[in-house]
């Protein structure tokens, strides 16, 4: 594996970098109960043909906690903040479930920064929810952990409604010690975001090569939110992967990394 380096990349809240490889920049951004170890089945193929950093967002993993509310607008800015710090002008995106919507943002609001997209298993938000069904969703995802519990006491049932039944003991351990290592006030912050914004992003106007994947068995964001962000944007291609859960590069690493990286060398070279 090309060698793995870490950075801390600031103004405060500094942000927590793994990165390796050389060449067009790719930024791999986790979901809400993730963090950049999740990418470690990922990283080692794609650093072979690029330069690769998965960040744990601000508030997760070993980068700051923050004070205020979590906002996709700050988590746009700090991926700004990171590509800059390397030194390019624009990065592939390769976004996980809200790592999927932080990308969609970012492609709206900063789009001559964006040479690529890869939207996996993620949604637009929740359209058409009732006041009363977004206050109810938030106080359930959020009752048990102001309740006393930690994120590590909720990890296991968690994992277990994400993933396939097909999934392996490996990929379901590696999800549980994900979600046992969230902050638990991040996670707090994110449960009322994730629900907050219907609508972050015109997919119509989106013009970046787009790949867009999902888990057949995704039973958190299926495959018709997937459709329809494909045909919104101009061009997407889709990917159901079967037998897959919400987790697709944890649960099926090998497909994963065949289908993303053949699109990341056709987008480079501009087939």
């Amino acid at each position: 594996m090309p060698l793995l380096r870490r950075e801390r990349i600031g103004p405060a809240p500094f942000i927590a970098i793994d990165h390796a490889g050389q060449g067009e920049l790719i930024l791999l951004l986790h979901g809400i109960g993730g963090n950049k170890r999740n990418w470690v089945d990922n990283l080692e193929v794609f650093a072979e043909h690029f330069h690769v950093a998965a960040w744990d967002a601000r508030g997760w993993g070993e980068s700051d906690d923050y004070d205020g509310p979590l906002t996709f607008a700050d988590m746009s800015a700090d991926l700004c903040r990171v590509i800059d710090f390397f030194g390019h002008t624009r990065a592939h995106l390769v976004g996980l479930s809200m790592g999927g919507r932080v990308a969609m943002h970012f492609a709206d609001n900063y789009p001559e920064r964006v040479r690529s997209l890869v939207l996996c298993d993620t949604t637009q938000g929740p359209k058409g929810w009732t006041e009363e069904r977004r206050l109810d969703f938030i106080r359930s995802r959020q009752e048990p952990l102001l309740n006393g519990l930690a994120p590590a006491d909720i990890a296991n049932d968690v994992a277990r409604s994400l993933v396939s039944p097909n999934a392996s003991a490996e990929a379901l351990a590696k999800l549980v010690d994900s979600l046992g290592r969230l902050h638990k006030g991040s996670y707090l912050k994110a449960i009322e975001t994730n629900v907050s914004d219907a609508v972050l992003a015109d997919l119509t106007k989106i013009a970046a090569p787009t790949l867009v994947m999902v888990g057949e068995d995704d039973q958190l964001t299926p495959p018709d939110e997937a459709e329809e962000i494909a045909r919104l944007i101009p061009n997407a291609r889709l990917s159901i992967l079967k037998g897959v859960g919400h987790l697709i590069n944890i649960e099926a690493p090998d497909v994963f990394n065949r289908q993303v990286l053949e699109f990341l060398l056709q987008t480079s070279r501009g087939a």
